[in-house]
């Protein structure tokens, strides 16, 4: 049985989801996991343990949240509806930030482990020839930790086609504009059409497992070099 109109609807949102909150992430992440890496501050622990809270809370506790302080009568919502950009719920963009939110763990801690593999050495001696920090992570850094942002990236965009839980609470199920893959299949569900949700339930499954395929192959090539 081929796709319908809204199932391709879906999978074209989902991919431009992903794809611009994997990009989101890798911008915000990297600080992040550069801070954490570096820094001897006693905020460093609860800092990392904020980051990685989406990894234990359920997605609908995240989604709840952020619906209200999106919504209408929250910090949030309150703010962007001063700024003229209405309130950011049930929209394109709510989704975005949810599944920043919700993937956040996912990036950083690849990177962190990156970055804490290449040490303070590499980055000493090219203070030693004069580099300053911008030239030092873009030539030392950014080379070193490259299969970390490769993992980081995967993970990221996987993750977030995978969502349910955070992008149901805060987009709805809006054909077009807020209804992804992961909801389409719900929809399919519930309304008995296993055909329809076998289509799209089976494209999860053989792109999940390609992406633990990529990740598996990566780190055994990297094991043998070593």
């Amino acid at each position: 049985m081929p796709l319908s109109t809204n199932d391709l609807d879906a999978i074209l949102l989902t991919l431009k989801l992903a794809s611009l909150t994997t990009l989101l992430l890798l911008i915000i992440g990297t600080p992040i996991a550069l801070w954490l890496t570096r820094t001897e501050s006693w905020l460093k622990r609860p800092v990392g343990a904020l980051v990685a809270l989406p990894l234990v809370l359920p997605p609908t506790v995240i989604g709840f949240y952020l619906l209200v302080s999106m919504g209408p009568n929250g910090f949030f919502g309150q703010l962007t509806q001063s700024l003229g950009l209405g309130t950011l719920t049930f929209s394109f963009t709510g989704l975005v930030i949810g599944s920043v939110f919700y993937s956040l763990p996912f990036v950083v801690q690849p990177l962190q482990n990156a970055f804490e593999a290449i040490g303070r050495a590499p980055l000493e001696a090219a203070a030693t020839l004069r580099a300053n920090p911008w030239d030092a992570f873009f030539s030392v850094v950014l080379p070193l930790a490259r299969p970390g942002f490769v993992t980081a990236a995967i993970l990221a965009f996987a993750h977030t086609v995978g969502e349910f839980g955070v992008v149901l609470m805060i987009g709805g199920n809006i054909p077009g504009k807020t209804q992804v893959v992961s909801v389409q299949i719900y929809n399919h569900v519930e309304t008995m059409n296993y055909a329809q949700a076998h289509w799209l339930a089976g494209g999860m499954v053989a792109f999940s497992f390609i992406v633990l395929l990529a990740l598996y192959s990566g780190r055994s090539g990297k094991t043998r070099a070593l």
